[in-house]
């Protein structure tokens, strides 16, 4: 393997990992509310702006806060903004909507999508906000690969937060619940769960992962802007339709194989060509896979 190719894998292996953590917010709420987000994308940018904002209020007390404590808190403060952004969003503008034909709900989303969008650009202005470098920057080597500790972070951190939800999905009450949702809403009504609370998990866990990677994607840039979300959104959605919508460990595999492929393309071909190969990622899937690589887990009613 030649150092370029390592190189490019270092780097799109990070930023598929926050695409993966997007991803998952897509594909959990269509595996159990039937629904595509298209909002998903502009509460991760969220998530980056509320990182800045509360990056600011630590500085004013990190001489008396320990950095690990300090990094955390903006890490915790941030996914549950938007993970409370995600509840609320699903209590007001999707589930008046729940029994709606299906265009509803999706142009619904489209329009919260660009309220959002612009509610920030009013808020934080139109033009880019420089992100703070949160940890002193670090860079190693292996042979001539580099990489950094920040590099490290986001990558043990997504690994992290994946865990924790499929042990959440797999042993928890709320996660049998969630599960049983998707395989028959109407089934699960009638066993006494409550589905209107479980979708309202389902947001508000997928915003919050959403939240964690916009911050992470600040960090990783230096640099966000109001409208990050939708082209990240639409590479995540990318991903998971890649693994398979509904498919939890599909959309994490097809999130860090879009970021790969994205990296691999920046580097052998153009790096203003690398957000077209998602979406011909995206083309190549719908023509000849559908369903995924990993399969779909959405129960098709009949």
């Amino acid at each position: 393997m030649d150092d370029v190719f390592l190189q490019q894998l270092v780097n799109g292996l990070t930023i598929g990992m926050i695409y993966a953590l997007i991803a998952l917010g897509y594909t959990i709420v269509y595996g159990i509310a039937q629904l595509i987000n298209f909002a998903h994308g502009e509460i991760f940018m969220v998530g980056a702006y509320l990182g800045l904002f509360f990056y600011g209020i630590a500085a004013l007390f990190s001489p008396h806060i320990p950095p690990v404590l300090w990094i955390t808190m903006i890490f915790f403060l941030s996914m549950a903004g938007t993970a409370l952004l995600g509840v609320i969003i699903e209590r007001f503008a999707y589930r008046p909507l729940r029994e709606a034909p299906r265009l509803a709900p999706l142009i619904t989303a489209i329009g919260v999508s660009f309220l959002l969008q612009n509610v920030v650009m009013l808020i934080a202005g139109p033009s880019d906000k420089s992100f703070p470098q949160i940890i002193p920057i670090h860079r190693y080597s292996f042979s001539q690969v580099i990489f950094t500790n920040l590099q490290i972070l986001i990558t043990v951190v997504s690994v992290l937060l994946m865990a924790v939800l499929h042990l959440f999905i797999k042993y928890t009450k709320t996660g049998k619940a969630m599960r049983a949702l998707a395989d028959d809403l109407d089934a699960a009504r009638l066993m006494g769960i409550n589905t209107d609370r479980v979708i309202s998990v389902a947001f508000l866990v997928g915003s919050a992962l959403a939240g964690a990677g916009g911050l992470m994607f600040g960090m990783y840039y230096n640099t966000i802007n109001f409208h990050d979300g939708y082209l990240a959104g639409l590479k995540a959605f990318t991903a998971a339709v890649l693994g398979g919508i509904g498919n939890i460990p599909g959309a994490m595999v097809g999130g860090v194989l879009i970021g790969i492929l994205e990296g691999l393309g920046a580097g052998y071909i153009s790096s203003e060509w690398k957000n077209v190969f998602a979406f011909f990622v995206l083309i190549l899937i719908l023509l000849f896979r559908p369903s995924g690589l990993l399969g779909s887990r959405v129960v098709k009613k009949v």
